[in-house]
C-alpha cells in the first residue's frame, strides 16, 4: 500500500508540474486546483499548497510574489522523464479517451472535434501557410477546417507559449468518435509513413504500434524528417502520414455512412476502405474484419517542415468546437 501512495503522490506532483508548464506567468494554489481538473486529479486548494511546499523543498518549483509559483529547469527536467509506466500505452490510451471525448454530431454538425495543435514562430506563420497550401490542396489532410490562435491565448485548452502561434488541425481520431457514437468499434493499430505511387495508396513502409508508444507517431515521423508530402501532393508520389484502423465486417454499412455524413460536414481523410478479410496495402487484416486507412491530420505541417519550417507538434492535443473552425483558405 505504502508504494501505491507514494505513486499517486508522484502523479499529482506531475499534474501540478504540468499545469505550471503551460503557464507563462505564476499560479497561485486556488487556480492550480482548478486546473488539475482537466487532468482527473481532484485536489483541494489547501491539499494543493501542501504539496506545493514539498516541490519548493526539490526544487522543482520557485516561490514568487504573493504566493504564485513557477515551475524550474529541474521541474521541467522532472516532468520530462516523470512516471514511465504511466506512459505506456499513453498513444492508445490517449486515442480511445478523446474518441470518447468527441462530441461531434454527425447530423447537425455540431460538438467538439478532435485536433492537433502545432507552434509557429510567429514572424513564419505567413511562410508555413504557403508551404502547406499544396498538401490543402491536393486533400493530404483531415478536414480543410483550421484553427487559428495568437501568444498566450489557449487553443483547445492549451496555451500558446510567447512569440508563436498556435496552429490546430482536425485530427484523424474524430472519425473514431463519430463511429462511437453511431456504435461502431474502430480498432486503432499504428501509425506510419504511407508510401504514394501515382496518387494511390502503396505501401506502409515505416510503422509504430499504437500499443506501449509513448508519443505519436506523427510526431515521431515528422520530427525524424521521414515524410515527402509536398511531393506526394504536387507530383502524386511521395510518403505521406497515415493512420491504420480496423472494424467488424458487418459494421460496413454503417460506417461508409458515418463518413459519408462527416464528408458533407468538411471532415474527411479516409483514404481507404479495404474488402473483407483481405489486406490492405499489404498490411494483413484479422477473419470478418476491415483494414481503413485513414489521412494524418498532420500532414500539412509535416510539408511546411520539409520546406524548413520548424514546428512544435502536439498531436492528439485534445477538443476544440466544431463552431471554431475556419476555412484554411480563409487565412
Amino acid at each position: 500500500m505504502i508504494g501505491h501512495d507514494a505513486h499517486e503522490v508522484e502523479r499529482k506532483v506531475i499534474s501540478i508540474l504540468k499545469v505550471l508548464n503551460e503557464s507563462t506567468q505564476p499560479l497561485g494554489a486556488r487556480i492550480i486546483a482548478r486546473e488539475l481538473k482537466d487532468y482527473g486529479v481532484d485536489l483541494t486548494e489547501r491539499a494543493v499548497r501542501y504539496h506545493l511546499k514539498i516541490m519548493d523543498e526539490r526544487g522543482l518549483t520557485q516561490p514568487m510574489d504573493k504566493d504564485g509559483r513557477i515551475i524550474t529547469k529541474l521541474g521541467k527536467e522532472e516532468l520530462k522523464n516523470a512516471l514511465v509506466t504511466d506512459k505506456v500505452g499513453f498513444v492508445i490510451t490517449r486515442i480511445e479517451l478523446l474518441a470518447f471525448s468527441t462530441t461531434f454530431d454527425v447530423n447537425t454538425g455540431k460538438g467538439q472535434v478532435v485536433i492537433n495543435i502545432s507552434f509557429f514562430p510567429k514572424d513564419n506563420l505567413q511562410k508555413a501557410i504557403k508551404a502547406m497550401k499544396e498538401a490543402f490542396h491536393a486533400g493530404l489532410c483531415v478536414s480543410q477546417l483550421v484553427a487559428i490562435a495568437n501568444e498566450e491565448e489557449r487553443l483547445g485548452g492549451i496555451l500558446v507559449p510567447k512569440d508563436m502561434v498556435g496552429f490546430a488541425t482536425v485530427c484523424s481520431i474524430t472519425i473514431n468518435g463519430a463511429l462511437l457514437k453511431a456504435g461502431v468499434p474502430m480498432d486503432s493499430r499504428f501509425g506510419g509513413i504511407l508510401q504514394i505511387r501515382n496518387s494511390q495508396p502503396l505501401r506502409f513502409i515505416e510503422l509504430i504500434s499504437y500499443e506501449g508508444s509513448t508519443i505519436d507517431p506523427s510526431e515521431i515521423f515528422i520530427r525524424g524528417k521521414m515524410t515527402a508530402v509536398a511531393e506526394a501532393a504536387t507530383t502524386g508520389n511521395g510518403k505521406i502520414l497515415a493512420n491504420f484502423r480496423e472494424i467488424p465486417a458487418q459494421c460496413r454499412a454503417m460506417t461508409e455512412e458515418v463518413i459519408t455524413k462527416l464528408k458533407q460536414k468538411g471532415i474527411g481523410g479516409v483514404m481507404m476502405v479495404g474488402d473483407t478479410s483481405e489486406p490492405v496495402c499489404e498490411i494483413p487484416i484479422g477473419l470478418n474484419r476491415i483494414g481503413i486507412i485513414l489521412l494524418g491530420g498532420l500532414n500539412p505541417v509535416a510539408a511546411s517542415v520539409e520546406a524548413g519550417i520548424e514546428a512544435e507538434n502536439k498531436a492528439m492535443a485534445g477538443v476544440i468546437d466544431y463552431s471554431q473552425l475556419i476555412d484554411f483558405w480563409e487565412l
